[in-house]
């Protein structure tokens, strides 16, 4: 297990984890919850790793959330993850003693597991979607991995856990966007709840759209509009009016995504947008890296709205 200090080691390599950016490869927080099963989140969603302090129990608290701490003056919740996942054995784990503090969607919240192990990097590419999203632990594992001695490693999508803690964002009315009845825009992200809150915003503002829930899928989908454009004698810019990307996906990351589609003439004129949960300037510039045209953090309707409408109807 990591202890409050080796992790902080663990944790401290931001400059390290930037150059990440185009290369497809990601750090894993490996840990488990009690049992055999092995889950890992982004370590870019990973403020620290501490040993489990005393929790506020709180009146009126959503389910799985166990209670509030201060750290560093600030009040966050700690979510149990256990209430969320049953493990192998079908029962929930008392995972308690090891908390995780994470940063996303614009949020700091605790998880508490039961062991935290260590970092491990992986290629992209050898990261799969699960085979199918059921219910239960399914609609919370976003991708899977497999380790050198052949054990797997369910990554969670905790933008799900956090949806389910504190509920679906409502969206609210929005004015209709400015764009021909023809034209269409294209997204990609791996998380469930990411893609229907996109598909809200866009249902809203009247914009049709092509969706893809990988990096590898995203790229062949658009290669394929690309490929029917030319045959048609046409330019995809007059119909695809903009690409927006997740950066966290199986099998090919937003930043790889977004340099395949810089580097092809085919996609000239055509804006490409990542929105991700991941929203630090280290986060930033790293989009910017890639040639990203603009940057959205996860998931506020209204800026997202602000971002793209410019952009469609350039």
């Amino acid at each position: 297990m990591a202890t409050q200090s080796q992790s902080g080691n663990l944790l401290d390599s931001v400059d390290a984890r930037t150059k990440l950016a185009g290369s497809n490869k990601m750090e894993i927080l490996l840990f488990t919850l009690g049992s055999r099963e092995i889950f890992g989140i982004n370590v870019f969603k990973v403020r620290e790793v501490s040993q489990t302090p005393k929790i506020t129990k709180t009146p009126n608290m959503p389910l799985g959330v166990e209670g509030v701490i201060s750290l560093r003056g600030n009040i966050i919740p700690v979510i149990s993850l256990s209430k969320f996942i049953a493990t192998e054995t079908g029962e929930q784990a008392n995972s308690t003693s090891t908390m995780i503090v994470t940063e996303f969607s614009k949020h700091t919240q605790a998880f508490l597991v039961h062991d935290v192990d260590r970092i491990i990097r992986v290629d992209w590419d050898k990261v799969r979607a699960p085979e199918s999203m059921l219910a239960g632990n399914q609609a919370l594992i976003t991708a899977i991995t497999e380790l050198p001695d052949g054990k797997l490693v369910s990554i969670l999508d905790v933008e799900q856990v956090l949806s389910s803690v504190i509920g679906e964002k409502i969206i609210p009315d929005l004015p209709h966007a400015s764009i021909d009845s023809d034209s269409f825009m294209f997204f990609a992200d791996d998380s469930l709840v990411a893609r229907k809150e996109i598909v809200s915003v866009l249902d809203k503002i009247g914009i049709k759209y092509h969706q893809a829930n990988n990096g590898k899928e995203a790229w062949d989908k658009l290669q394929g509009l690309a490929n029917r454009a030319v045959q048609d004698g046409e330019l995809l810019a007059e119909k695809l009016k903009l690409i927006l990307v997740d950066a966290e996906m199986p099998e090919m990351d937003g930043y790889v995504l977004t340099k395949h589609i810089k580097s092809d003439h085919r996609f000239q004129g055509i804006p490409v947008v990542m929105h991700s949960s991941l929203s630090s300037n280290a986060n930033r510039a790293m989009g910017a890296s890639v040639g990203v045209d603009a940057y959205v953090a996860k998931f506020d309707p209204l800026v997202l709205v602000d971002t793209l409408t410019p952009l469609l109807a350039s």
